[in-house]
């Protein structure tokens, strides 16, 4: 029981790894929520902002990975151009412009503020 547990956190990481290696948009997604933590560090948000932050950065990273996997699916399923595959992965590219676009307006809401004060 133990060792299959181990097993499929092992498949997560190995999908975290594709992901980071093959995927542009995963590596420029944890490059920004990396930047967000760090300004997170740097203004001494609070315990509240830490979770909301948290929280948006891996709503990003799952959509991103969903996305993937789901043009990973469709291209393995469809090899010549089908307009249901391509809606398919249109409507998942938008759940992670949704979700990018809700963690940016959340970053602004907890940093803008704190950036102007230095100004």
């Amino acid at each position: 029981m133990i060792a299959k547990r181990i097993r499929s956190f092992g498949y997560a990481i190995t999908g975290i790894k594709l992901a980071w290696r093959e995927e542009v948009n995963f590596r420029a997604e944890v490059v920004l929520g990396v930047m967000a933590l760090a300004a997170g560090i740097f203004f001494n948000i609070s315990y509240l902002e830490w979770l909301v932050l948290l929280g948006w950065c891996a709503v990003v990273l799952m959509a991103e990975a969903f996305n993937t996997a789901l043009e990973e699916l469709c291209d393995m399923l469809r090899t010549t151009h089908d307009p249901h595959v391509a809606k398919i992965k249109d409507l998942a590219a938008a759940a992670v412009l949704i979700a990018s676009v809700g963690a940016l307006l959340t970053g602004c809401m907890i940093f803008v503020p704190r950036i102007l004060a230095l100004i």
